[in-house]
């Protein structure tokens, strides 16, 4: 952490804790935090799911932004992609034991959630 001084507009001195680099929790944002990611991890939980029937479970999803989150999550190795046709073509998507260790937090968020009604 990095400490910085900023004069106020009224002349005051005030001290900033500015982060060097991202912070741990940007840091854990970025892997879980793009759009659809977490809801994707969130149902592979159960084992693997062919692309078209995670299309659905996502709902509001577009097929492009779903297949862009899932390359995401397979380069980060939160998701393993097997293809299990060649003709034609079928996938299916797996979660990876990396990936299952982010599902307590998925878990806790979502508790968190329903008990504030958000």
């Amino acid at each position: 952490m990095k400490k910085t001084i900023e004069t106020m507009a009224n002349g005051q001195k005030k001290v900033i804790n500015a982060c060097a680099e991202p912070c741990s929790v940007e840091r854990g944002m970025r892997m879980l935090g793009g759009k659809w990611k977490a809801s994707i991890l969130w149902h592979l939980q159960d084992g693997p799911v062919r692309f078209n029937d995670l299309s659905r479970m996502l709902g509001g999803a577009s097929k492009k932004m779903v297949d862009q989150r899932l390359k995401e999550l397979e380069s980060q190795g939160l998701v393993i992609r097997e293809v299990i046709s060649d003709r034609p073509i079928a996938v299916t998507y797996e979660i990876t034991e990396f990936g299952r260790t982010a599902l307590d937090i998925l878990n806790r968020l979502k508790d968190w959630s329903e008990e504030h009604g958000i």
